[in-house]
């Protein structure tokens, strides 16, 4: 393991702006934590690996892990359509959406109409505790048609994992944070890990999330309402607690063989993404290979915030990674820096595919 470059690759905070980055690599070729910049800008305190941080679409790991685990007691057949489990919610043509193409994002379902343009950071600061429940959510995706029929083609969307949560909630009769805490937090002793609901703000040591604004100016967004991204990115988690949930996934002490085994299969040859590039989800996870290593993992992002956690199935090369980028836009140059450390290659390219959240 080259710890030179991988303090190298997290000490640039230019490229992109940052105010703080974290790093903790574990599996069989070794372990290593670094970190860079500060965990509050106004305070300067160095980041620490059991600071709390949004963790985005990390989220959708936890959920279909527990969509799993529902299949292991053989409450839901994944191959059967969300429309038997959730009767009402959706037109007839999307309850015939499986709970499988939900999973892998082969569902098809339309884009979201009636929803807040998000593209400059003054529109965040405008919207940010707009409060929002996954129907309301659900709905802004039923007011057109299917995209292609489920199952044919890939993309990724958010969606499919509101619905995915609301199975959760409907099969298990608790809310899916509930869910998630006793079925996979508890078990696994990940204690700064939680679905914070509609809680605004990140309680006990947390890193905070900047925006920079138009004018320069840099604004702090660590308050802010996630009920926008119920049930795909509203996680709250730590580098440390993230690392250990991998670990544990992967060895199999979440779900059986046969279920594990969707975290790692992607849709036929034949299923493409919409740009015409291979499929790169599975059940849960996504698949990148740089530099002749294959991860599966999952890459996650909020405002003010940006998480990859990924593996290589064997375990031998593990890495948690969160950054608190300021550009709205940032670009992904510190995954891409650490991951070609890890890989002794050159600086992995955004389309490996560790770059889409």
């Amino acid at each position: 393991m080259d710890t030179d470059a991988l303090r190298a690759a997290i000490g640039d905070l230019t490229r992109p702006p940052v105010t703080s980055a974290q790093l903790r690599v574990t599996g069989s070729r070794g372990a290593w934590y670094g970190n860079a910049g500060v965990a509050d800008v106004g305070g300067g305190r160095a980041v620490r690996p059991d600071d709390a941080f949004r963790a985005g679409s990390v989220t959708k790991v936890f959920v279909a892990t527990a969509v799993l685990q529902l299949a292991a007691l053989r409450r839901v057949d994944v191959d059967s359509p969300i429309g038997r489990y959730l009767p009402g919610l959706l037109p007839s043509a999307f309850a015939r959406i499986t709970v499988a193409q939900l999973l892998n994002h082969t569902s098809g379902l339309p884009d979201h109409q009636g929803v807040p343009d998000l593209r400059t950071p003054e529109a965040v600061l405008r919207h940010r505790f707009d409060q929002w429940t996954p129907q309301e959510l659900v709905a802004t995706v039923t007011r057109s048609t299917l995209k292609f029929a489920p199952g044919t083609k890939q993309e990724y969307r958010g969606i499919n994992y509101v619905l995915l949560a609301l199975l959760v909630e409907r099969l298990s009769g608790q809310r899916y944070g509930e869910a998630i805490r006793d079925r996979i937090l508890r078990p696994l002793g990940l204690r700064r890990t939680l679905v914070p609901g509609d809680d605004p703000r990140l309680h006990g040591p947390h890193v905070h999330g900047y925006l920079r604004m138009t004018d320069g100016s840099l604004e702090d967004v660590t308050v802010v309402n996630p009920s926008s991204s119920w049930g795909e990115g509203e996680l709250v988690s730590t580098v440390d607690d993230l690392s250990h949930f991998m670990e544990a996934l992967f060895c199999g002490a979440l779900l059986p063989k046969h279920l594990m085994e969707k975290l790692f299969t992607l849709p036929p040859a034949e299923v493409r993404m919409l740009d015409g590039g291979p499929a790169r989800y599975s059940m849960g996870l996504q698949k990148a290979t740089v530099n002749g290593v294959t991860f599966w993992g999952k890459t996650g992002e909020w405002y003010g915030y940006r998480t990859r956690a990924f593996s290589t199935r064997d375990q031998q090369r593990r890495f948690t990674l969160s950054y608190t980028p300021t550009p709205i836009d940032a670009s992904d140059d510190m995954t891409n820096r650490v991951v070609a450390a890890l890989t002794s290659g050159a600086d992995a390219p955004v389309s490996a595919g560790l770059s889409q959240s």
